[in-house]
């Protein structure tokens, strides 16, 4: 059993592939490809999702444009070199995929329960300080950098958002503190400007938090409940 997929990263998507499949990577013969997955919103717009997947998961015409698909697996992060210079990319990490068949009633769904069709959980350490802004219209936000443990001594590092009170609350948590985030996948656009004056835009992946908890307190008291015991 995966304990580390079960317990600190895991997630659930439901969406519609766009585009085509691409060839990523081989792993001692065993070869992935990614494609994106449409993800719909209460807004009306959509998340575009990369998801990453082994060829042993796919069956003929799965991936085909317009299929509706339940993906299970886990946010994965790797750090690209491009131009000398280090660049965090974000992924879906299939571990389990599924073919939903739809029609009018569960596209409806779709809209009114998003967070049916987009929930990720993530168990991991602040490891960059929050930053912690106000919009111009009085809007709080707080971004989280997180580092979320793997198998195989690796981590992988999730940037998250958290709005309004949660954001509040962030502001004041210290690198190291370990905590708990339920959110979604979300994608955005940003135009990223170069120093020749150029402009390209681009298209960043991260976590929109729901709820966020610190659970260091939480085993401390444990801990503690432990040794009370312990010493009766």
């Amino acid at each position: 059993m995966d304990t580390n997929y079960l317990e600190n990263n895991y997630l659930t998507l439901v969406g519609k592939v766009t585009g085509e499949k691409k060839f990523s990577h081989e792993i001692y013969g065993e070869r992935f490809y990614i494609f994106n997955l449409s993800i719909p919103r209460l807004s009306g717009n959509s998340d575009i999702i990369p998801i990453t997947i082994s060829e042993r998961l796919i069956k003929e015409d799965t991936l085909q444009e317009g299929n509706k698909l339940l993906i299970k697996g886990q946010f994965r992060s790797y750090n690209s070199y491009e131009n000398e210079k280090n660049r965090l990319i974000l992924t879906v990490f299939a571990k389990d995929i599924m073919e939903v068949e739809e029609n009018e009633e569960e596209e409806n769904d779709i809209v009114r329960k998003d967070i049916v069709t987009n929930e990720v959980v993530l168990v991991g350490y602040i490891c960059k300080k929050p930053i912690y802004r106000q919009t111009p219209f009085g809007r709080e936000i707080a971004d989280l950098l997180l580092a979320v443990n793997r198998a195989y001594n690796k981590s992988d590092y999730i940037p998250c958002i958290a709005w309004g009170r949660n954001a509040r609350f962030c502001q004041n948590l210290e690198v190291g503190t370990q905590v708990k985030v339920v959110g979604r996948v979300q994608s955005r656009t940003y135009e990223k400007k170069h120093e020749d004056g150029s402009v390209e835009t681009r298209v960043a992946y991260e976590v929109s938090i729901g709820s966020l908890e610190v659970v260091e307190e939480k085993e401390n008291e444990n801990e503690i409940e432990a040794e009370n015991q312990e010493a009766v």
